[in-house]
């Protein structure tokens, strides 16, 4: 099964989706990365769509990927004596560190860290921005706070603090347990939520320690702020809008958006945009036009994949939110102005020797009698890095790693596929051939790009380029080169 498409779809798990059959059908519709929301749901929850999504991958003889999504620090508000209470602009209390119930004057801010990081004049906002509060006299363990805007505030409200950088782990004991119990499954990629700086996407790294890929959450300004040193320890990164939105003014997200895709693309880092994007389709079988628009956008700013939430956790229509979604996105590739973006930008790809390789092998590729290039990738990197040049040609990545397939499904353009490990040139590219042709990519007497590494078997960076042709005879009933193990 290809994709008539080179982004790629996530799509999240959930009560809505779960079941074996829904899942092999979302697969079907387009689904190319499963995650799995550590917020919400049991370990049980999340063991039993692993399995599912396994049994879909071998049903369907394609890799599909799976993301474990931490659910990161939440910051909240304690409780209510009345568990409600009404706020109007003018209103003032305090937050401090009591535990006793709350009333209109006061209430629990359970959180040291933060009331240590405010300073007068700084900016809070509560459940989700509907509540805007100022900061005025403050200590190491209260503060006095102005309502600027809103009308109620409840019980375990979270608190956003915008304007300082909050010292608290991105990974909190629930993240560390949830994170465990994902790798024990063998999940492909892993998302830390609420990502401040460098040094958390580090320590996450340390402890993954090459068990799964890693992935950066961009939702908090001060993120942007040291986007470029986050991605050095980044295997991919998502623009995660819906808290990113709280935090900064709504004018600013598109910005931020652009500004994310634009980095990770230098660094050849997938990058997927999330939150909302076809939002009304939770409860309606169709999507507004904006929400279409907003999808198409996305595909034209050239983002890796895009991905579903409560779409297809929670909602009605989660196979009709897939299925549009991947209507939008192959228009979109259609568009004749299309390929022009995806060829406007490019990365420094003249500093090491294999970029200047895959700059080469996407050029040559442009000429109508290219049918596809073949990379062959022990870890995926040569993949990537193909991937960055955004070649309009399919590129078929063998690999006689299960994982390393999975973990290249979220990645624009590539269609992962295990396959042998080459023992020699002829076979490279007798492998190669038969591959493209197994799997529909090549055409008899069409021609076939080849880049690969030597010495064979060795992981490393790419050093060879080699041209071949499918035979004119029909395509081989079977392929030595490309095999299907474990259904992928």
């Amino acid at each position: 099964m290809q994709r008539a498409r080179r982004a790629r779809i996530v799509a999240t798990l959930g009560p809505a989706s779960r079941a074996p059959g829904t899942v092999k059908a979302l697969a079907q519709a387009g689904v190319d990365v499963f995650r799995l929301n550590f917020s919400h749901g049991s370990h049980d929850d999340h063991a039993a769509a692993f399995k599912a999504v396994r049994g879909a991958e071998m049903a369907l003889k394609r890799p599909l990927g799976i993301l474990a999504d931490l659910q990161g620090p939440k910051l909240r508000l304690g409780r209510f004596s009345d568990v409600e209470i009404e706020v109007k602009p003018g209103h003032q209390m305090r937050f401090d560190l009591n535990p006793a119930l709350g009333d209109e004057k006061r209430v629990q801010m359970p959180h040291p860290e933060i009331l240590k990081s405010l300073r007068p004049g700084m900016l809070l906002l509560l459940d989700d921005g509907r509540v805007r509060l100022r900061v005025g006299d403050r200590t190491d363990e209260w503060c006095d706070v102005t309502v600027e805007s809103g009308s109620k505030l409840s019980d375990r409200k979270g608190v956003a603090v915008p304007e300082a950088v909050i010292p608290v782990s991105a990974l909190t004991p629930k993240d560390r347990e949830d994170l465990a119990f994902a790798l024990r499954l063998g999940v492909d990629w892993v998302a830390l939520s609420f990502v401040q700086k460098a040094e958390d996407m580090a320590e996450l790294k340390s402890i993954v320690n090459g068990q799964a890929a890693c992935l950066a959450k961009i939702e908090k300004p001060q993120a942007l702020n040291d986007l470029e040193s986050i991605l050095d320890y980044c295997d991919g990164v998502m623009v995660a809008r819906g808290d990113l939105g709280v935090e900064m003014d709504p004018e600013e997200v598109p910005v931020a958006q652009k500004k994310i895709l634009r980095a990770a693309r230098q660094r050849g880092v997938p990058a997927i945009v999330a939150t909302q994007m076809l939002e009304s389709m939770t409860s309606a079988p169709a999507p507004t036009r904006a929400e279409a628009s907003d999808v198409a956008n996305a595909v034209y700013e050239g983002a890796d994949a895009l991905m579903l939430s409560a779409e297809t956790a929670a909602g009605d229509y989660p196979l009709e939110a897939v299925a549009i979604m991947n209507r939008i996105m192959e228009r979109v590739e259609r568009d004749p102005l299309w390929p022009g973006l995806m060829d406007a930008e490019h990365a420094g790809m003249d500093i090491d020797d294999v970029d200047a390789l895959v700059a080469a092998a996407r050029k040559a590729a442009e000429a109508s009698s290219t049918a596809c290039m073949v990379v062959f990738t022990t870890l995926g990197g040569t993949a990537r890095r193909m991937s960055r040049e955004r070649p309009l040609q399919p590129v078929l990545a063998l690999t006689p790693k299960p994982e390393t397939a999975r973990r290249l499904a979220l990645v624009w353009g590539l269609e992962p596929r295990l396959g042998d490990q080459p023992i020699s040139l002829e076979g490279l590219t007798d492998d190669a051939v038969e591959a493209a042709m197994l799997y529909g990519l090549a055409e008899p007497g069409q021609r076939i790009l080849i880049l690969a590494g030597t010495p064979f078997g060795a992981p490393g960076a790419a050093n060879l380029l080699r041209l071949a042709h499918a035979p004119a005879h029909s395509a081989p009933r079977g392929v030595k080169g490309a095999r299907r193990a474990r259904g992928t």
